[in-house]
Parts: structure tokens; sequence; C-alpha cells
């Protein structure tokens, strides 16, 4: 066969490039615009420059100091002065921690990883990710996210990007495993800043990963702030504070996710004021008392059933809750105080599935749904607040959770159940519940109504021990008789 029979007809035959606009334009005002032209491109070089200086203020204004020295004087100038500030930031380092932290080390660090790690490959994970929006003829221009700001703080990165027109958080929540992967991050959240802003949140590392031990019990006559219970640390190294004052609080997660870890530890935060009586505890245990029964002496009063008698004693505190509410209004007083001559009441119902639908008597479940619904709504000015814990969140289980003001999930088997517990959208905003592993019971994400962001935290985990000494503070200091329900003010 001839060689020509295999030489392409056109092998240089390749589309016209598409020159600028501005080529086309006459030469003499060309020539007229120039020094517009001039400025335009000097104006967006000092913008390129600002952009760098901002980004990188450490690497690029100590580089360029560094450079400056060695040219003017010596480069021995430049290796002494890094090795003294090298050894000033050890110094630092050793001294105080935590400053050098905040100020130095996580902007270096913020730096290094912004250039490196997101910078450098972040058009072509764009592109691969099909995070990007073509346009122009044939579709051949090509407009990608802006990166704006990277936030190192050793355990995950915070990337704040600029959406495209026509793009929403939950776009990149469905590429959220695609970009963890191809930024070799453990996990992605997506969090919303504001309109076209959001937050990707890599995670590398799990600062929650070991169990939290249990405080000393502190002092007794220590002052309690039920507005503000630690009962646990964040992700973040913040304590996990709860609300009890005007709060109730729903615990839902499976079985063995640690749910009993946010009650102990509630209860031994409460602890000075539970010896002393301004703090009264009533709980029902509808497994015989498994769980609750441990600590039996830390309750004024505690059912170890889901019959009659938690029922009674729920009808008991609804109608205790209305007499407080009386009481407060002849006082003339909104809410509840520590002076308002009344202790402050917790009623903790484990396993509230078994109470509120799981009971055979239809009247009995009846009257302990409108128990639970009357103090839920009265409950929070005259200072009774609910702890709910459940493993089946569904609507046919329990339809008033939007009573309960403070909502925690701990592991759950689905991703529906999250929405369930926490609220629609929540789950999109990175509160993953159903995702915790096995290996880290305590753990949970938390929702305050009122506030857009969940937090992900961990209880401190009570031993056995820990509640025998629990035990032992109360029995010490507690009045011989127990005070009544509706009972006094301790002196």
């Amino acid at each position: 066969m001839s060689r020509l029979a295999w030489t392409d007809p056109a092998p240089l035959e390749v589309e016209r490039p598409r020159l600028p606009w501005w080529t086309l334009l006459p030469r003499k005002l060309l020539w007229a615009v120039s020094p517009i032209i001039a400025v335009v491109v000097v104006v967006m070089i000092l913008v390129f420059a600002a952009r760098r200086v901002w980004r990188y203020p450490l690497f690029l204004i100590g580089g360029t100091i560094l450079a400056g020295l060695g040219v003017s004087y010596s480069w021995w100038a430049p290796v002494w002065l890094a090795a003294g500030l090298g050894a000033a930031s050890a110094l630092w380092a050793w001294a105080h921690p935590d400053s050098f932290e905040r100020i130095a080390a996580r902007q270096m660090r913020s730096e290094w990883r912004r250039a490196l790690v997101y910078a450098w490959p972040w058009k072509r994970v764009m592109l691969f990710s099909e995070l990007t929006k073509h346009t122009g003829h044939r579709q051949r221009r090509t407009h990608y996210p802006t990166l704006r700001r990277v936030r190192a703080d050793g355990w995950r990165d915070r990337v704040s990007v600029t959406l495209l027109h026509g793009q929403c958080a939950d776009t990149y929540a469905a590429h959220a495993q695609e970009l963890a992967n191809s930024f070799r991050a453990r996990s992605c959240r997506v969090r919303v800043d504001k309109p076209r802003q959001i937050w990707l949140d890599f995670l590398h590392t799990d600062p929650l990963a070991q169990p939290l031990a249990i405080p000393s019990l502190a002092e007794p006559g220590t002052v309690v702030d039920l507005a503000r219970v630690v009962i646990g640390r964040t992700e973040t190294g913040r304590p996990w504070v709860l609300r009890l004052l005007d709060r109730h609080i729903l615990v839902a997660g499976v079985s063995d996710a640690g749910k009993s870890s946010v009650m102990w530890a509630v209860l031994r935060a409460l602890a000075p004021w539970i010896r002393s009586g301004l703090v009264q505890v009533v709980g029902i245990d509808p497994k015989g008392g498994m769980e609750l029964g441990r600590a039996e002496g830390l309750f004024t009063r505690l059912v170890c059933s889901n019959g009659a008698e938690a029922v009674a004693l729920l009808d008991h505190v609804a109608t205790l809750t209305r007499q407080r509410a009386e009481a407060l209004r002849r006082q003339r007083s909104r809410k509840w105080t520590p002076g308002s001559g009344q202790p402050f009441m917790l009623l903790i119902v484990d396993e509230l599935a078994d109470v509120i639908a799981y009971l055979p008597d239809n009247g009995l479940r009846k009257r302990a749904n409108l128990a639970l619904q009357s103090i839920l709504s009265q409950g929070r000015a005259p200072g009774v607040c609910v702890i709910g814990q459940l493993q089946d969140p569904r609507k046919e289980i329990i339809d008033f959770r939007h009573l309960f003001t403070t909502k925690i999930a701990m592991r759950l088997d689905e991703p529906t159940q999250v929405d369930m517990v926490l609220g629609d959208g929540v789950r999109q905003r990175g509160a993953a519940a159903h995702e915790i592993s096995e290996d880290t019971p305590g753990i949970a994400w938390a929702k305050i109504d009122g506030r857009r962001e969940p937090d992900r935290a961990r209880a401190f985990h009570s031993t056995d021990a820990d509640l025998d000494e629990l035990c032992d503070y109360i029995a010490a200091g507690r009045y011989d008789a127990p005070l009544p329900l509706t009972g006094r003010k301790a002196a």
C-alpha cells in the first residue's frame, strides 16, 4: 500500500484561535488609549501583589526582609536573623504554648497549607468534581469557585469559598466525599457563612477520639450556674455547656451511644445544690432501674417502671408545675430564681418511648402524653427542666419534639433520624450523627433553638467509681428527711 494512503489529508488543519476583541481595533485608537491600558495593567499588578501579601504575609514579608538583608549587607545576616527568630519562637512556644499557637503557629500553618494543599490543585479539583460552570462560544470559558481564606486549626482546615451563580451549599454537600479525598482529608463538612459564601471544613483528626475524664466534685456550698452547666468539651476545645434554666433537653441515640453520659455529667455538675436541696431530681426508669437505679441516692423520687406509678409521677410534676406558676404569679415574678423559695426541679425520663408510646394501657398512655406535654409547655418559667432520653425519634413515637428547646443527637442509625432529632437542614450543615463511630460513645451533635449551627461535642465519661463517689458526696450532706417535691429553699 502506498505511503500516501496513511497520510492525513490535512494534518495541520486546526481551529483558528480567537483573538481578544481589542486587538481588532484601529492602530491609532490603540495608541490613544494606551495610557489607560497601562494604568489598568499597573493596577492589576498591584492588586495581584496586594492579594498575595494579604494571603501570605509571614512568608512574603519575612522572605523579602531576609532577601533584602542578604543583598544589602551579607548573606550571613539573614542566616543569623532566621536562627535568632527560630530560637525566640522555640522559647515562646515552650513558655507560652497557647499564645504561640494562637498568634504565630496557626498563621504559619494556614499560609503553608493554603499554598501547597489548596491553592495549587484548586482548579483541577473543582474541574474534576464538576463544580465549575462553562460559558461563551461552545462553552469554552470555564468559571471556578473562588478560594477566599484558609484557617488551619491543626485538626481541621476551614476553607472559605465564594460560590458561582447557580450554586448552593447543597451542591458542595453532594460532592463532600470527593473533595475530602482530593485534599487528603478524612471528611468534609459544608457550612453556610452568608449568601454565596460557604465554609468547607476538612477534618484530618478527631480531637474527641479519647474519652474525657470527669472533673472533680465541687466543694459543698459552691454556687451552681444553671445557665452554664459544663458537661463535656466541644471539638473546638471549648467547654460543652448546657443551659437548664428555661430549657428542656432531648437526648436521642441508639443503644450504647452514651446517652447516660450526658445525664450523669449534668447530675455531677449539680451535685452541690442537690446535696443542699436547692435542686431536686425525680426520675423514671422503665427498665426496672437498670440505669438510674445505679445512683438512686441522687433522686428525691425514682420510679423504676413504666406503669401507673410512672404516670402518677408525671401527673404530680405537671400539677406541681402549675402550682409553682401560680405562686410566682402571686409574687409578681416572671420566672424562677434561686431566691423564689422553691428548689429547682429536674425530671429525668430514661427510655422516653416506653412511657409515652409503648404502654399497653391506652388510658395511661394518653395521661402520660398529656402530663409530659403540660410540663414541657409550662415548666420552663417555674423552674422545671426535663431531660428525656430516646432511642427511636420517629414522629409516631414522639410528636412534640418541638417542645424540647435543646436537642442532642448521639449515634443514630439513619440520616433521616438526624433530621427528626435536630431539625430539617441541620444534617446538611455538617451534623452527621449517623456517622459517629461505635468506638466513641458520648460524642454527639447538639442543636439549640435559635442558633443556626450545631455543635459537635463529647460528654464526660462517668465510671462506676465516679457514681459511687457522687452518691457518697450527696449522702454526706443530705437532710435526714428529704424535702418534699413542694419543699422550700434550703437554709
